[in-house]
This record gives structure tokens, C-alpha cells and sequence, in this order.
């Protein structure tokens, strides 16, 4: 009994820095919702990568073509001319007359030593236009509002900064439990963001970064051998000093809905990627994940235990009760504040509501999951391709889908 009195004592301390990491999150949101925008709108490639049908395509690909932007181009790159992408892209540029940013195709071939994602950016960043002073770096899953790109780009007038980043958030379409769980797993990453800039990171899917920063710091050649877009530039601007501005009116949609092998898969590639690019945080989420678990699980075996044997267990459940309070108050506050940045999915949000207050304990066991699986393989799966992460700078593409 002593030890889980230790131990809860323990993830209840911890439960309370927490919690006011959220409120934290939640304070920086209004104040940057409510910020005036500098006007910085220099002209902007936005580079998309694609790889197959994501749910929503034409949907992303339509909001990516009609932003309120003066003057950028759009250049979607794939490996192949028979991926499924294409034709929607094409589809797209044809029927909407209302596109205000020119629309490019490139097709990078097939990736040798380094992640198909990663080669498709390389090739791509070689073709943006000689006039462009800013990159931007967008998923084709995301589904960004109209004002991403200006909300996006305008941080980055001031110089000393090294990127401006946002994030997303997944909301389930149909919903479904895997689909649910992977939302709340993805939540507690989204609140990681905020003021401290020097502990901020890049996201590959809305990241912007000035043109002479991404030469000068040879990026692209950086990424060289990686399958982490994102976790490389991190540490390259990092490196450097520069710091990462994160803006929260930048945090897109991410709409579909996911098998439960598909969760796993998904989840556990997360983990594999941050052991190779950042053991550290691997391994703060191992051991913050399996303590939780311990106590939060281990806890309620105890008080069932105890009840069947007659013994008392209001203190061991009173702990329990306090350790989940903390765990949905943080939930309540983070979902309050998604909700209002993205208010035109207020409906879609509210159903997954209850998910949030209920399911972040599996979302505990599953990271420790996530956790277990990297530590004893470094294999992934991504978009049909299979690698094996030797290094930060070495990939190995082990097979193919056709």
C-alpha cells in the first residue's frame, strides 16, 4: 500500500503541472486569437506531398487552392503519374475558376535512402519560383481555412525567428472508437505547443520558414537520408538558436476516421520516429506512460481487490478519483479552447466531446503501448512503404505496395 501511496502521489503532482500546462495553453490561445496581424505578405510556394486518396482530398485541396493570400503558388508532388492523388488535384485546378494561387504538379519518382515524403519535399523545394521568399509546408490530410496561409506567414516578418508552425487536430467523420481514441491520443501532442518558443517544434503539415533561412541553413540537403521532415528541422533550428512561433489560429482539421489496426499503426510510427529523432521524449513517455498506467489501473485492481476481501479502500479510491479529475479538467480545457479556434466545427467537436473526458486513461496505455513497440523495433510502415530507421540520417526502404 505504501508504494501506491508513493507512486499516486507522484501522478497526482504530476497531474497538477499538467493541468497548468493547459490552462497555460488555453491563455496563450486567446491572446494570440485576438492579436493584430502584421502585414507581411511576401509571395509564398506552398509545397503539398501526396501519396494516395486521403479522406476529404478534394475538400483540402479546394480550401489549399482559394486562400485569402495575394500572391503564391501551389506545388503538390508525388512519386508516380498513376497515383490517385493526381486526379483529384486535376479535377480540382479544372473546375474551380476561383483558385487564387497557381497550382503546379510535380512528379518526384521513387525515393531510394531516405522517406518517400522527405524526397518528394527535396525535389519539390528545387522548383519553387525564383521570386518566392517564403516556403510553407502543408499535409494533404490537412484542411486548412481560408486565412491559414496569411495567419501562417505573418509571424514571420520578424527575422530572428526560425519557422512559425501550427498543428492539427483530428475529428472524427463517422466516429467509431479507434477513431475517437486517436483524437485524444493526438490532443495531449496539440497542447504541447505554446509561448516557449525554444521548446517549441516544427510540424510538417503547416510549418512556414523565410526562403534564406531554409537555403542558409541547407535544409533540404539536411534531410538527406531522414524520414522525419519535421523532426529534422526542429533540430536544425534548434541548432541554430532560431526559435519556433506557434500559431494557434493555424491549427487545422484533420476529418477521417481510422480502423483500430489502422490506430495502432499509426500511433506506434509516431513513437518509432520520436525514438530515433528524439530519444529523449521516447523516453519520457515511456516512463510517464507506464507510471500512469501502474498507478491508474493498478489502482483500481487494488480497490476492487480490496472490496471483494471486505478491507477499506476509500483512500486508495479517493486518490483515483482525484488522479482522473486532473486528467478530464485538463481535457475540459483543451477541448474548450480547440473549440473556439475551430468554431465551424463546433458540431463535429462536440460529439467527440465526451471521448476527451473519458478516454485519455487508454490514451495513457496506448502511448505505453506506442512506447514498448519502439523500443524493440525500428521498422515503420507509411503510406504503403515500409522502412527500417537505421539513424536521424540513415533509412532503409524495405518494401513496397504497388
Amino acid at each position: 500500500m505504501l508504494v501506491f501511496y508513493f507512486f499516486a502521489a507522484i501522478v497526482i503532482w504530476l497531474g497538477i503541472l499538467s493541468l497548468r500546462g493547459g490552462i497555460r495553453f488555453a491563455q496563450y490561445v486567446r491572446r494570440e486569437a485576438v492579436r493584430p496581424l502584421p502585414e507581411f505578405t511576401p509571395f509564398a510556394s506552398v509545397i503539398a506531398p501526396c501519396r494516395g486518396l486521403d479522406q476529404g482530398l478534394r475538400e483540402n485541396v479546394t480550401a489549399l487552392c482559394n486562400q485569402s493570400y495575394p500572391a503564391y503558388e501551389i506545388i503538390f508532388v508525388t512519386d508516380k503519374v498513376e497515383d490517385s492523388s493526381l486526379s483529384v488535384i486535376e479535377q480540382v485546378k479544372s473546375c474551380d475558376g476561383s483558385s487564387k494561387g497557381s497550382v503546379r504538379v510535380i512528379v518526384a519518382g521513387e525515393a531510394t535512402d531516405s522517406g518517400q515524403k522527405v524526397h518528394n519535399l527535396r525535389v519539390a523545394a528545387e522548383e519553387i519560383a525564383p521570386h518566392s521568399e517564403v516556403l510553407v509546408f502543408v499535409d494533404s490530410d490537412a484542411c486548412p481555412h481560408k486565412n491559414w496561409l496569411r495567419l501562417l506567414v505573418a509571424p514571420l516578418h520578424d527575422e530572428r525567428l526560425g519557422a512559425a508552425t501550427g498543428y492539427r487536430w483530428f475529428i472524427p467523420v463517422t466516429g467509431g472508437f479507434a477513431s475517437h481514441l486517436c483524437s485524444v491520443w493526438n490532443a495531449s501532442i496539440a497542447s504541447a505547443l505554446g509561448e516557449q518558443r525554444d521548446k517549441n517544434f516544427c510540424w510538417g503539415g503547416s510549418t512556414a520558414i523565410r526562403r534564406k533561412t531554409f537555403e542558409k541553413l541547407q535544409i533540404r540537403h539536411r534531410w538527406s537520408g531522414t524520414v522525419s521532415d519535421d523532426f529534422t528541422m526542429t533540430r536544425v533550428l534548434r541548432e541554430a538558436n532560431l526559435p519556433i512561433y506557434f500559431v494557434p489560429t493555424c491549427l487545422v482539421p484533420s476529418l477521417e476516421d481510422c480502423s483500430f489496426r489502422e490506430l495502432l499503426e499509426f500511433t506506434t510510427r509516431q513513437l518509432k520516429i520520436t525514438r530515433v529523432y528524439a530519444p529523449h521524449l521516447w523516453k519520457s513517455v515511456l516512463l510517464g506512460s507506464l507510471l500512469f498506467s501502474f498507478v491508474f489501473f493498478g489502482g483500481i485492481a487494488l480497490v476492487v481487490a480490496r472490496a471483494l476481501l471486505g478491507m477499506t479502500f476509500v483512500w486508495p479510491l479517493a486518490l483515483l478519483c482525484i488522479i482522473f479529475a486532473l486528467g478530464t479538467a485538463k481535457a475540459t480545457v483543451r477541448w474548450r479552447t480547440v473549440s473556439i479556434l475551430l468554431a465551424e466545427y463546433r458540431a463535429e467537436m462536440s460529439s467527440g466531446l465526451p471521448a476527451h473526458l473519458l478516454f485519455w486513461p487508454l490514451a495513457s496505455v496506448l502511448y505505453l503501448y506506442n512506447a514498448l513497440a519502439a523500443a524493440f523495433s525500428r521498422r515503420i510502415k507509411w503510406r504503403g512503404i515500409t522502412y527500417e530507421l537505421k539513424s536521424p540520417n540513415e533509412a532503409v526502404i524495405i518494401s513496397r505496395e504497388s
